[in-house]
């Protein structure tokens, strides 16, 4: 007698296939994303992350990797999650709001070199969305990772880079984000072992 479990299995990588054919044609957008991610940390800048949710702690997870490379011979570079500290979150949402909560973070420790990642698992998250434009406006290099059909942040065109796991499963949406900021991390590298590609036009 056949197992039961074979079909849901079936069932759930066949729900996998068209988000992760997505990401494959979003390849060229992802390494665009990767190299001007690499001209900022070249030049001094530092990565800060934050998301909602289930997000929040991809946020953390993608710290970590830039700053804790486990590949022997990479060099860890800056990144902090506005996520990791409760008394902040909290407190800036008792005084300005939950939707403050990551701007007013970024307009403290953020400088025009620096690059924000934003995670939304629908795009809809106005925290999320704030962050960005705040970001933005300080002159920060901008990446939205969402899901779904993108939300608002998509709709607005918040980001400078927007990558979107198109499908509305929060957790198929977490697989691919967790696959795009590996290769975030992965390509950065790639391209700070060749400096000369990092530098303006007119310096070389």
């Amino acid at each position: 007698m056949q197992s039961s479990v074979f079909p849901a299995v079936h069932r759930a990588f066949a729900r996998r296939v068209a988000p992760a054919e997505a990401l494959a044609g979003d390849a060229a957008q992802v390494a665009r994303a990767c190299y001007e991610m690499s001209q900022r940390f070249h030049r001094g800048g530092k990565l800060i992350v934050f998301g909602n949710g289930g997000p929040a702690t991809d946020a953390q997870h993608i710290v970590v990797e830039f700053v804790h490379p486990v590949i022997v011979g990479k060099r860890a570079l800056p990144a902090l999650s506005l996520t990791n500290d409760a008394a902040t979150l909290t407190g800036i949402a008792r005084a300005e709001g939950f939707d403050e909560v990551f701007a007013a973070q970024l307009r403290l420790l953020a400088t025009p070199q620096d690059i924000a990642i934003g995670l939304s698992v629908d795009g809809r998250c106005v925290n999320v969305r704030r962050g960005l434009e705040t970001a933005r406006r300080l002159g920060l290099l901008t990446v939205a990772l969402v899901g779904g059909d993108g939300g608002d942040i998509a709709c607005d065109a918040t980001a400078d880079h927007l990558v979107v796991a198109r499908s509305a499963d929060p957790c198929i949406v977490k697989e691919v984000h967790v696959t795009v900021y590996h290769l975030l991390w992965e390509l950065v590298h790639v391209f700070l072992e060749q400096p000369g590609l990092l530098e303006p036009e007119e310096a070389r």
